[in-house]
């Protein structure tokens, strides 16, 4: 019977060492696994992609770690995935294909995403505030795509730098580009102005996609003195100042669209004052068409507080 037990004891010290053994040798595998298995580099769970897409990428990937979509302590920060989809047969390349398949969601010019799945992918997160009118928009409604104007993989977005967001703007608004290299313009080159401070490129609820509901409320914004109230208003002012002027350029001072009388004459009549037509001879008062032709008389012309009378004499003088 001391025989029986002593040997069981040593058969079970055997199974304990034995057991004992696999499970170190099992942690010690879990721990190799670990140590093997890549690392994530910018975004949780990004191994699976930065294992192949790394600094030695054309394109710079990992770029996105500079910007706001890279910032690990948000708690709102997308992963790769949440952008592009989860993209399980690009990463294991099916058997029996050549080339590996696109993710599911692709971005960029040459994409066969469409563009309203694209954008729904960015206003998944990008919903309100600047943004809410983008449905209605004109760059929604002619597919115009988020990654048309901005860059998600890089630190610097261009269309967000003042300095260099005409430039995205001008690779679609070909005319205005020419404007802005016209004599009088605003100061778009110098890097003072942006197309954004005036409009607004995901929508509004005003008109020509402007910041403001209108027009003059836009423009109100910078040039205060021309609001008024005034004594007299100049109705086309108050109507919209894209009447006369042209804010993105002209050859004309004050970006006009022409000069004095003859912009002024395609809505007064030559037979309400003296002087008949303006032109550059043939006049019968010179007054028309001399250096600033009705500006010599009529120096507010945005508005006055001079009183009316029947004559009309001091209508938008000092």
């Amino acid at each position: 019977m001391k025989h029986l037990k002593h040997s069981f004891a040593i058969l079970l010290q055997g199974l304990v060492m034995a057991l004992g053994i696999t499970m170190v040798s099992q942690v010690a595998m879990a721990q190799e696994a670990v140590k093997a298995a890549p690392k994530d580099i910018v975004l949780k769970g990004d191994a699976k992609c930065t294992r192949c897409h790394d600094e030695s990428e054309e394109y710079p990937v990992l770029s996105i770690g500079k910007t706001k979509h890279g910032t690990v302590a948000d708690k709102r920060t997308p992963t790769c995935t949440s952008c592009h989809g989860e993209s399980e047969t690009h990463i294991s390349k099916p058997e029996g294909v050549k080339e590996r398949p696109k993710p599911e969601r692709v971005f960029g010019k040459k994409s066969v995403t469409s563009p309203e799945e694209q954008n729904k992918t960015c206003l998944t997160c990008h919903q309100g505030g600047k943004r809410i009118h983008w449905s209605g928009s004109t760059h929604a409604s002619r597919d115009t795509t988020c990654t048309s104007c901005h860059q998600v993989h890089t630190g610097h977005d261009k269309v967000r730098d003042k300095l260099t967001q005409s430039e995205v703007c001008f690779t679609c608004h070909k005319e205005q580009r020419a404007q802005i290299n016209r004599p009088s313009h605003h100061p778009i080159k110098e890097g003072k102005v942006a197309c954004s401070d005036c409009h607004n490129p995901h929508g509004s609820a005003g008109e020509k996609m402007m910041v403001r509901d209108n027009v003059n409320d836009t423009c109100y914004t910078c040039h205060m003195e021309k609001r008024g109230p005034f004594v007299r208003s100049h109705q086309p002012v108050t109507e919209d100042c894209s009447i006369c002027h042209n804010p993105h350029g002209t050859t004309t001072p004050n970006l006009l669209k022409s000069r004095a009388p003859f912009l002024c004459q395609q809505c007064h009549e030559p037979t309400s004052h003296r002087g008949g037509v303006a032109s550059l001879t043939g006049t019968s008062t010179g007054a028309n068409t001399a250096a600033r032709g009705c500006l010599n008389c009529h120096t507010n012309i945005h508005g006055t507080n001079n009183p009316a009378n029947i004559s009309n004499e001091r209508t938008f003088r000092r």
